[in-house]
Order: structure tokens, then sequence, then C-alpha cells
């Protein structure tokens, strides 16, 4: 199949769709080896808007066929999720050449300015380009440049509905003093009337603050309030069920009563979500489950088989699935030593015949449950 022949939705199509529903663009984050094509689709199939790749080094990706083939991979046949390609990278010439090279096969590419490991910062990338801001605008205009002339339409609202539209954005953290951020995002953004980048991500952590620490609520206000009505922004940090964010807006239809007691702080500028822990560990997020269904599983192990993944890896994202999620409900599809027996298979035929069995008792449990009538609405009371 040619990638041309395939429909490429614009990223901000997809943002004018999300605020005509009166909701959030719903993303999935870009996760060390978790973001393969078949959990892209799973999230994909349960509502996720737009999904990313691991983070991707530019560098390589340019020279090494392998890493290529091993570090991107589309659907030929089925469900191709809108996917935006994130690259790692410190030169605007290596960003732009791994950005023509992913063109034909993805929505748009973003620039990991985010990544705390201490080995990305050492090769000046990810969350060390916070302190490179003219850099990390020479690399996007770069980009857009060298897209342009390759014949993409890098044109942002001008070629949204154009199947050669194509977005470039940036993922950032925030600095522990929130001017730099703002010079930042200025110097990133450009002017008004022709900004360098389509949308942006925000983290609102700083590069030392660990995943365990909530998200910095004011400085994320701060920052969408300044520059919310210039660039799309999305927001990822904490995003663990859609209704227990740590922040409230217009857009969040219902919210925990004991959250609406904690005087949360409005945003009405954030323009979407980005999960990485919580989706992975519950691909139904945002269809509204607070825990992780079967279904999802099933779903998953579906599109495993379609699109091979490592043995080791699907065992990992079936440990997170099947373990109690991010948010408060901490119903688990697997006990503690289920999860071990299943970690114990050795090959894809013996994990199969493990689920199968799993879930043939789950479904005894449900009829047995609906004889004695207290199962309503797929939940036993």
């Amino acid at each position: 199949m040619d990638p041309m022949d395939q429909d490429f939705v614009h990223p901000l199509k997809l943002f004018d769709l999300a605020k005509s529903q009166k909701r959030f663009l719903y993303t999935s984050a870009p996760m060390v080896r978790y973001s393969k094509l078949a959990f892209r689709q799973t999230v994909f199939e349960y509502g996720t808007d737009l999904c990313w790749t691991p983070m991707v080094l530019a560098k390589e990706f340019n020279r090494n066929r392998f890493a290529r083939d091993s570090d991107f991979t589309i659907s030929t046949n089925g469900p191709q999720p809108p996917t935006i390609v994130q690259f790692g990278a410190n030169v605007p010439l290596e960003l732009a050449r791994a950005s023509s090279l992913v063109a034909p096969f993805a929505s748009g590419v973003d620039l990991n300015c985010g990544c705390p490991q201490s080995w990305a910062c050492a090769e000046t990338l990810g969350a060390a380009l916070m302190e490179k801001r003219e850099l990390v605008r020479d690399m996007v205009i770069e980009t857009r440049e060298h897209l342009r002339r390759d014949g993409w339409g890098v044109g942002k609202e001008k070629d949204i509905d154009s199947s050669k539209g194509r977005s470039v954005s940036v993922k950032i953290r925030v600095h522990k003093d929130l001017r730099k951020t703002m010079d930042f995002i200025t110097t990133v953004l450009g002017p008004d009337q022709d900004r360098h980048i389509d949308f942006l991500t925000i983290h609102p952590r700083t590069r030392s603050t660990p995943s365990s620490t909530p998200i910095n609520v004011e400085s994320l206000e701060i920052l969408t309030s300044t520059f919310g009505d210039k660039v799309p922004i999305l927001v990822s940090g904490d995003v663990f069920t859609l209704n227990t964010l740590p922040f409230t807006s217009h857009l969040v239809p219902s919210q925990d009563p004991q959250q609406q007691q904690h005087n949360l702080i409005k945003i009405p500028k954030l323009a979407g979500l980005m999960s990485a822990r919580a989706i992975l560990a519950n691909p139904a997020l945002y269809a509204g489950y607070d825990a992780c269904p079967w279904s999802a599983v099933e779903t998953f192990m579906n599109n495993v088989a379609k699109a091979p993944l490592p043995f080791k890896l699907v065992l990992h994202h079936l440990s997170e699935m099947c373990a109690p999620g991010m948010g408060p409900n901490k119903n688990a599809l697997l006990s503690k030593p289920e999860r071990a027996a299943m970690l114990a298979c050795s090959n894809m035929v013996d994990l199969i015949d493990f689920l199968d069995e799993k879930r043939a008792q789950v479904l005894q449990q449900e009829e047995a449950a609906q004889d004695n009538g207290c199962w309503r609405d797929g939940q036993c009371f």
C-alpha cells in the first residue's frame, strides 16, 4: 500500500474537531519502547485522537536503515492512527532530514525538549535543550523550510485540509524560574502572524522534578494564559483519569466530588491532554474507563498479532494493563500471583492460553453475578 494513498489528518484539524465537541484533544505520550504501532492502534480504538512514537534519535535514523526499520513502524493494512514522530536532535539539518524521511508516513514531527534522562542531557538532547532556545528555534525553522522544499504543506492552518499538510511541534518542560520558560516559548514560537510551530506540549515539571511530585498547575495556568491564544497547548503529566484531573476547565465534562472540594485552578486556554503512565496501564482511559477493561487486553493482543512486538515487551505491556492503574480505582484484572504466573510464560502460545483461561474465569463470574441479580451496566454491585 502506497503511504500517499492513506488519508493523513492534520493535527490542527483534530484540535478543531475536539474543540467543536467541547472536549480536550486526547493524546498518548512518547514512551520509550512502549509507544509502538500495536499499542498506538489499541489506544486509538479507545478514543485517543493523536499518538506519539517513542523518541527517535534523528542522527541514527538518518544514517542507519536498521534504526529506521526498528524505531518507526506504520500500518499498511488496518488502522493507522494519526501519528506524530518525536525526534531527539540538536542539529537543525539532522532534524530536518529525519523529518523528511517520515513525512510520507506520519501526520507531523515533534522535537523532544523534555526528556530528563542523564544520557540524553549529556548529549544536549531532551531537557538540556531548555537552555538552548535559539538552537531549538533554528531547528524547527530549518525543519519547516526543509519540508516546504520537499513539497509538504507546513502552513499550519492554511494547510489544515491539505493531504500533504504536516505539523512541526515541540514538547518541553519548565524551568524553576518560569520567566526563562516564557522567554523560551516566545523565542521558539516566533512572530504571531507566522509562528514557527503548530502546537506545543508542556510538561509542567522541571528537569529534576520526579514524576512522583504533582505537576506545577500554577505554572501551567500562567503559561496557557500567556500563550494559549497564540498556539494550541497540550499538558503532559498527571492525566490519570478524565474525572480526576488536577485542574478544572470548561472542557472537563464532570469531575470527582473530592476533586471539586480542592478548589482546583481553572485553565480555560488549555486545548488537550497527553497521558503516559496512566494510558500505559489503561489504554481505554479516554473512553471513560477508570480501570483497564479486559476488552482492551484483547484488542491489544489482536493488534500484536498483526503488528508483532518482542515477546518480553508484550509481557511488559500486559503486566501494566493487568495491574492496578494510576487512578483512584485500584481494581486489577489479575492478582499479584496471577501476574507473576503470566510473566513466567515463555512463549506467545502459552501466554495466549493463560489469558484465555483467565478471561473464561471472568466470564463465568460475570454470568454468576448476573444470575444473582447483582450485575448492572458491566459492574457487580
